[in-house]
């Protein structure tokens, strides 16, 4: 069988500070120079990571005011994701941004495509202040993709995912946890929340990545997971199987979580039947579904707002869903809760 990535070691967030000025670059650089020489990073490849650090942060500065943030996550497959979401005008014409000598700051205007040029992939999505739109959120997002090793680079004929994991408060325990195996053409994942938060809910998430490997179809995942909780706090949780050879979905899920599924620009929202593995619970909400050449699945904790549709984020789920993830855990969490998306795409 193929690995199985745990969110709890495979998705942490390494960094996260404000860029209310260029003197935020200087904790950006700082952080950033540790992580990678604590993962042996090439120096070539390090300084490529600073200057597009520097780059992110000037962005923000110049074209948010200062309203904005950098994030660095270290995500499945040996990857280093920085990112960086403000809260600016957003850009109305992206195309013209990308190119060398464009600027709307009196600067040189090579931003964005210096850091397209040295990062090893880069997904860029804005929306435009619209007054007569009210909206969730305007302004820009740019992710930018590292492979610390080469032979793990994402394959392209496979669904792709994105993942997001992040503790209340950023303490240590996170009660949120992501199970997810890509195997060929397929993918499969199981997503729970542990009742509350904190260690104990961490202890009910925890060592379950053997159910997914030996269990075959979601309903088999949740019915295995159940057995496992009955001494511990419990959990609620979504398992999930997206089949890239036939374009099928399957999806099971109990308790408080949502999913979102994406196709033909059409947005579901589902909900689960109530109860907690573990402990008491309704039969399991199953779903199949036949997917179309664009079709995205959200999963997501109740750490995640569920009020917002494709209105808020126009194109959004045209993106990479690891930048999809990025943005909706970002900007629709929850301070008062663990938070977690998880995010597969065929197209």
């Amino acid at each position: 069988m193929s690995e199985i990535y745990d969110s709890a070691t495979d998705c942490r967030l390494l960094f996260n500070s404000a860029t209310p000025g260029e003197s935020s670059l200087i904790l950006l650089r700082s952080k950033l120079s540790a992580i990678t020489q604590r993962l042996g990073v090439s120096d070539l490849k390090q300084e490529n990571m600073l200057i597009v650090a520097s780059e992110l942060v000037s962005n923000n500065v110049k074209h948010a005011a200062g309203r904005g943030m950098v994030q660095l996550w270290k995500q499945p497959g040996n990857v280093l994701d920085m990112l960086s979401l403000d809260y600016g005008p957003g850009i109305s014409n992206l195309a013209s941004a990308e190119e060398d000598g464009y600027s709307t700051a009196s600067t040189l205007g090579k931003g964005l495509g210096a850091i397209r040029r040295l990062s090893d992939e880069s997904y860029i999505y804005t929306q435009p202040q619209r007054p007569q739109q009210p909206k969730k959120w305007s302004g820009t997002v740019v992710l930018t993709r590292f492979y610390l090793d080469k032979e793990n680079r994402e394959a392209k004929s496979v669904p792709k995912f994105g993942l997001f994991s992040r503790s209340l408060s950023d303490e240590r325990f996170n009660g949120d946890r992501i199970y997810l195996q890509r195997a060929g053409k397929v993918l499969r994942w199981l997503h729970l929340d542990g009742l509350g938060h904190g260690e104990e809910a961490q202890v009910a998430t925890a060592d379950l990545a053997p159910v997914l490997e030996n269990a075959d179809t979601p309903e088999s995942v949740l019915e295995a997971v159940d057995k496992q909780l009955v001494n511990t706090r419990g959990a609620v949780a979504i398992a999930g199987k997206l089949d890239l050879a036939n374009g099928s979905l399957m999806l099971s899920g109990v308790g408080d979580m949502h999913a979102y599924l994406y196709d033909n620009a059409q947005l579901q929202h589902i909900a689960f039947a109530p109860g907690i593995l573990g402990r008491e619970h309704r039969t399991a909400t199953m779903m199949h579904a036949d997917c179309g050449k664009k079709f995205v699945i959200v999963t997501a904790s109740d750490g995640i707002r569920r009020n917002w549709d494709t209105a808020n984020f126009s194109g959004l789920f045209n993106q990479h869903p690891q930048l999809i993830a990025y943005l909706l855990g970002n900007i629709m969490g929850r301070m008062s809760d663990d938070q977690s998306i998880c995010v597969c795409t065929l197209g």
